[in-house]
C-alpha cells in the first residue's frame, strides 16, 4: 500500500517554513564557513607580527622613517610617518667638497646625486601611508625596487636590494607588523630632482 504524500493546507505552510528555515541554516552556515576562511588567511598570527616587528627594529626602520626630535632621536609619537609634509627642504645641495649626501634635521630627507628623497610613510593612513596596498604591492616594492611595485624608483638611501635578498615569509613577517602600525596622515612630498 502506497502511503499518500498529498498535504493538507496547514501541512504545506509548515513544510514551506521549514525549507525555508533549512535555506537560512544552510546559507548562514556556508557565508560562516567563508567568512571564518577568509578571517584566517588575511589574519596573521602573533607569531607572524613579533616575528615582522623584530625584522623592523634590527633593520632600524625608524632611523629613517621616523622623523627626528631635537635631541636627534626619532619621535615615536611620529613613528615610520615619513618626512613631516610641514618641514620643507630646498633644493638639492651641489656636491661640496669630500661631502657627497646631506640629510636633514629630521633625518627624512636625504641629498645626494639623485637630488632630494623624502622617506616614505609607512603607516596604515590609507590616503598618505600603505594602509591600501596589498602584501603582494609590498613584496613587489622591495623586490623591484619600484614605489607600489611598478611606479618610480626607490631612491637612496632606501637599502631596498638588501631588503630584496629577505626570504618571502620575512617580507610578509614585515608588512604584517606595519599594518599594525597606527595611521598617521603625512603626505610626503615627492623627490627633488638632482642640482643642475
Amino acid at each position: 500500500m502506497g502511503h499518500d504524500w498529498r498535504f493538507r493546507g496547514s501541512d504545506k505552510a509548515r513544510a514551506a517554513v521549514l525549507v525555508v528555515l533549512m535555506t537560512g541554516v544552510f546559507v548562514a552556515g556556508s557565508l560562516s564557513l567563508l567568512a571564518q576562511q577568509r578571517g584566517s588567511a588575511a589574519t596573521p598570527s602573533a607569531a607572524m607580527v613579533a616575528r615582522g616587528k623584530y625584522l623592523v627594529t634590527i633593520q632600524d626602520c625608524n632611523g629613517c622613517h621616523t622623523p627626528f626630535n631635537e635631541k636627534g632621536e626619532p619621535d615615536m609619537s611620529k613613528m615610520l610617518s615619513g618626512h613631516p609634509a610641514n618641514v620643507k627642504v630646498a633644493a638639492p645641495r651641489p656636491k661640496s667638497g669630500d661631502w657627497l649626501v646631506s640629510i636633514n634635521s629630521t633625518n627624512t630627507a636625504w641629498s645626494g646625486p639623485w637630488g632630494v628623497s623624502f622617506t616614505s610613510n609607512l603607516t596604515q593612513d590609507r590616503a598618505t601611508g600603505i594602509g591600501s596596498w596589498t602584501e603582494e604591492t609590498f613584496i613587489s616594492a622591495i623586490r623591484n625596487g619600484k614605489k607600489s611595485g611598478v611606479g618610480r624608483p626607490l631612491l637612496n638611501p632606501m637599502p631596498w636590494r638588501m631588503y630584496a635578498m629577505s626570504s618571502d615569509d620575512d617580507l610578509k613577517a614585515i608588512f604584517a607588523y606595519l599594518k599594525t602600525v597606527p595611521a598617521i596622515s603625512n603626505r610626503v612630498p615627492n623627490p627633488l630632482p638632482p642640482a643642475q
